[in-house]
């Protein structure tokens, strides 16, 4: 049986292009969900005991189901949402390979993107904001002096990847797998619209997509068009409530002793980021595969939880 598409919640604020790779998977599956606007900078009181202390956004809220990362935010609406009801975000069996290349494009052009982007509208980026991704999240000072140095190496980089997309829609398929969207045109397209949405025109001049000639520009309207959903604003405190009066769903998509490390469900875990914002969510082990694991957290006032992570970027280690 389906989730139910009332039970969706996001977390997510406006500037962050990870809740936008989010809202567009929404819009692909064509969901209602209700929308909790968070704050770009912790402290987030409300969602913080929902995540154990993850603090990076978005964060999908499925009644006391917590979802933290992107990378198992889509394949959980996938299971919950799946085909031919809804869009799949792997068309034509194409699921490790988008799952993959989401992976790798998000990490190697993140950084250089920010560089980008402080060269355009680095003076308009709030001083908290800087302080607060350089000591506790990416731990890079982004200010637009620190990264104005390395502005050709970011540039550089950038258009490398924009080349990697521009040859694989250069024979104009409608996106980078073929006739439907995927999950990797979803990551591609983030990161991007980081740039578009906030910077100039010049920025398409800069990184070699600007003009008719060009078929990421076309590319990037059609994903545009597939909508956010149909979102409707939530409080953070009904949000919470809506943790605190239910409990988790069952796990019946992983086994219990299913972790390749050899954890056994029950054994106390940490699960902690390996690139930024490196906060460990202390639980017990639930169940685990080598793509997924769920950990089990019981907050004094948001009750039991289940917290969902992808494998694939995080630390997994015993208590």
């Amino acid at each position: 049986m389906e989730t139910n598409v009332s039970d969706l919640i996001l977390h997510q604020y406006a500037f962050s292009t990870f809740s936008e790779k989010v809202r567009v998977a929404l819009g692909l599956k064509g969901l209602a969900y209700r929308c909790v606007d968070i704050a770009g900078v912790p402290p987030r009181p409300l969602l913080e005991p929902l995540t154990g202390g993850y603090r990076r956004a978005p964060v999908l809220q499925v009644g006391a189901d917590i979802y933290c990362d992107t990378n198992i935010i889509l394949p959980a609406l996938e299971r919950l949402f799946p085909a031919p009801q809804h869009p799949t975000f792997y068309p034509d069996g194409n699921e490790g390979l988008a799952r993959a290349l989401a992976f790798a494009w998000e990490r190697a052009i993140w950084i250089p993107t920010i560089g980008v982007l402080t060269h355009f509208i680095g003076e308009h980026i709030p001083p908290e904001f800087i302080k607060d991704r350089k000591e506790g999240y990416l731990y890079v000072d982004i200010s637009k002096e620190a990264m104005a140095p390395d502005l050709p190496l970011y540039r550089q980089r950038v258009t490398a990847q924009y080349a990697w997309l521009k040859t694989q829609l250069a024979d104009g398929r409608r996106f980078v797998f073929g006739a439907a969207p995927s999950a990797l045109d979803l990551a591609c397209y983030q990161t991007i619209y980081l740039l578009r949405k906030n910077c100039p025109a010049d920025v398409d001049t800069m990184l070699g997509i600007g003009g008719s000639a060009c078929p990421i520009p076309g590319w990037y309207e059609r994903i545009a068009a597939l909508g956010q959903g149909t979102p409707t604003p939530m409080s953070a405190e009904d949000a919470f409530a809506a943790a605190r009066d239910t409990k988790p769903a069952p796990v019946t998509h992983l086994l219990p002793n299913g972790d390749p490390g050899g954890l056994p469900a029950g054994a106390k875990v940490t699960v902690t980021p390996d690139d930024n914002a490196r906060v460990p969510v202390a639980g017990t082990l639930v169940a685990a595969s080598d793509t997924e694991i769920v950990i089990h957290r019981r907050d004094p006032q948001a009750g039991d939880l289940h917290i969902h992570f992808p494998r694939l970027g995080f630390d997994v280690l015993p208590a």
